[in-house]
């Protein structure tokens, strides 16, 4: 720790956002960078606990202490060295990360100003690139193959961990590119794809294969069947399953469903993105909030990316509702250290312009000549269950509409049931267990790469 009084004199300061308005007209990175005078004098705030908590809340066990004091000392290379054995993607969770070791530093449970964590990787993370501290490996193959199925961060983390332990790796993906989730459900406005573009070249000069447009019968992968469209999965020692959670959670016994205008999000999201990309789509194809009221239903991170989304567009008026109750601000006494904090979260996208609504239950998708007009909703509570378990939902207010052209459905993702795979099978991420935090999906490929290495060893 360089300098032990920091913590003391240097109060947290965020880089921020670009203004709404001038946002709002585009799909670029929302956050801001810090000056490198800033940056460095952030990272001095790091106390170098003799009990790093942040250390043990990161699923990686990325070591902030160590790369803050690298950082505040301006060596830039020794800190990106520092964050590349734990994390091969800061990058990535520098920009889209919750920060679990942010809500776990000493800073934040004695004073509410923890050390802006995410923020230094990330910008530690361009420095490398910026200054060329990634460089271009090159691993002693060991002649063992391993297929990776799934690109997503998962599965990227677990074909790069194998790749430098020498397997031959091929990373198959149903899509037209990698990133999964990364690149076809968060928006740009919160991760430029040609951050995945960069590193995703790094790893194929490395060594990596892909193959797109593949799409994974994980029946047959149990039972060993590798014809057909399996075929391109035969002859290799060892698999990774990283296929995610592709089942999204629906409203499909609510009347109406069926109606034009309700979508799930990433029909919304993943059309955006690949619009971005030069996709195109025919006007009944696309998805478009322009001009309309829309309506998002579902509380998280999902349904905040579709209320940013929907702005860029062009909305008349977007609303958020969310069946449970409003989380309290700023502390939550029922979820004290170490839970993590469940307090109210007010994102970039929601500053833009939100209505947003608790308790709200919907009942039914209104519309006319088979298309949405509104919704109707109604005001809930929750009351503890008797019998114990879930608590029990209970009408709390009269029903009423709520005018929407168009809404969009984020309440989750199913997490899948796999079938009983041969021992050489290894599932990794959300496909093992349900959907989750990018930095744990990283956490668990790089645990199934490591599993692989034990099983194949000579």
């Amino acid at each position: 720790m360089g300098n032990p009084k920091a913590f003391l004199t240097v109060p947290r300061k965020e880089a921020g956002y670009r203004p709404v308005h001038d946002r709002i007209h585009d799909f670029g990175e929302v956050e801001q960078t810090l000056n490198t005078k800033d940056r460095q004098e952030q990272a001095s705030r790091c106390m170098d606990c003799g009990v790093p908590f942040c250390h043990w809340a990161c699923p990686l066990g990325n070591k902030d202490p160590e790369w803050n004091d690298a950082l505040y000392h301006g060596e830039w290379e020794k800190a990106y060295k520092l964050l590349k054995k734990t994390n091969d993607f800061p990058e990535f969770t520098g920009r889209v990360c919750p920060a679990l070791c942010e809500k776990s530093c000493v800073l934040n449970l004695t004073t509410g100003e923890p050390v802006t964590n995410r923020e230094n990787e990330a910008a530690i993370a361009e420095r490398a690139f910026l200054d060329g501290y990634v460089t271009i490996e090159h691993p002693v193959r060991n002649g063992k193959k391993v297929a990776v199925i799934g690109a997503g961060p998962s599965g990227l983390a677990a074909a790069n961990q194998l790749n430098y332990m020498g397997f031959e790796v091929v990373v198959f993906d149903r899509n037209e590119a990698a990133g999964g989730l990364l690149r076809f459900g968060i928006p740009n406005f919160k991760l430029n794809k040609k951050i995945i573009d960069r590193r995703i070249d790094v790893m194929q000069q490395e060594g990596v294969s892909f193959v797109y447009n593949f799409t994974l019968d994980a029946d047959k992968l149990a039972a060993g069947d590798f014809s057909g469209a399996m075929a391109p999965l035969e002859g290799f020692d060892a698999y990774v399953v990283c296929t995610g959670t592709p089942q999204a959670r629906d409203l499909v016994n609510v009347p109406g469903r069926e109606l034009k205008g309700v979508y799930l999000a990433l029909e919304l999201l993943s059309q955006q993105n690949r619009v971005l990309e030069g996709a195109e789509f025919s006007k009944e194809e696309r998805v478009s909030a322009k001009g309309k009221d829309v309506l998002v239903i579902g509380g998280g991170d999902t349904g905040s990316d579709c209320i940013g989304t929907a702005h860029r567009q062009g909305a008349k008026s977007v609303t958020q509702i969310e069946i449970m109750p409003k989380p309290p601000v700023g502390h939550n006494p029922n979820t004290p250290w170490p839970n993590w904090p469940v307090i109210l979260k007010t994102t970039s996208s929601h500053e833009e312009g939100c209505t947003r609504r608790w308790n709200i239950n919907t009942l039914e998708f209104l519309g006319k000549d088979g298309k949405l007009t509104g919704v109707k909703v109604q005001p809930i509570d929750w009351e503890p269950n008797p019998e114990g378990g879930r608590p029990k939902m209970v009408e709390a207010g009269e029903v009423e509409v709520i005018k929407a052209d168009i809404v969009f459905l984020a309440m989750g993702f199913i997490k899948p049931v796999q079938p009983q795979f041969p021992s050489n099978v290894f599932v990794a991420g959300d496909a093992a267990s349900g959907a989750s935090l990018v930095v744990r999906a990283i956490a668990s490929g790089r645990k199934a790469a490591a599993e692989v290495k034990e099983f194949l060893k000579d």
